[in-house]
C-alpha cells in the first residue's frame, strides 16, 4: 500500500507541477503583453512629447509673424492716414484756388465791361 500511496503522491505533485508550470507559464505571458503594452504606450507618448515641440516652435514661429503682419499693418494704415490727410488738404487747396479763379474770372468780366463801356463813352465824346 505504501507503493500505492507513493504512487498517488507523485500523480498529485505531478499534477500539481504540471499546474504550476501552466500558471507560471501563462503568468509570463501576462507579463510579456503588459511589457509589450507599456513599451508601445511608451513609445506613443515619446512620439506625441515630439509632435507637440514641434508644434509648440511652429506656433513660435506664426506668432513671430503674425506679430510682424500687424506691424506692418500698422505701418500701412498709419501711411494711409498721412496719405488721406494731404489728399483732403489738396481738395481744399484746390477748392480755395478754383475760388480764386472764381473771383477773378468775375474781376475780368468786370473789367473788360468798364473797359467796354469807357471806350464806348471815349468814342461818344470825341464825337
Amino acid at each position: 500500500m505504501e507503493e500505492s500511496l507513493k504512487n498517488r503522491l507523485i500523480l498529485i505533485l505531478s499534477i500539481l507541477t504540471v499546474i504550476l508550470f501552466i500558471g507560471l507559464i501563462s503568468s509570463c505571458n501576462n507579463t510579456y503583453r503588459q511589457k509589450l503594452a507599456r513599451d508601445k504606450e511608451m513609445s506613443s507618448r515619446l512620439d506625441m512629447e515630439e509632435k507637440m515641440g514641434k508644434f509648440s516652435q511652429e506656433k513660435s514661429v506664426i506668432e513671430e509673424k503674425l506679430k510682424a503682419s500687424q506691424k506692418e499693418l500698422d505701418e500701412e494704415k498709419a501711411a494711409h492716414q498721412a496719405t488721406g490727410k494731404a489728399l483732403m488738404q489738396e481738395q481744399l487747396v484746390n477748392i480755395s484756388l478754383k475760388d480764386e479763379l472764381v473771383k477773378v474770372t468775375r474781376l475780368k468780366e468786370t473789367l473788360e465791361k468798364d473797359l467796354k463801356e469807357a471806350l464806348r463813352d471815349g468814342k461818344k465824346s470825341k464825337k
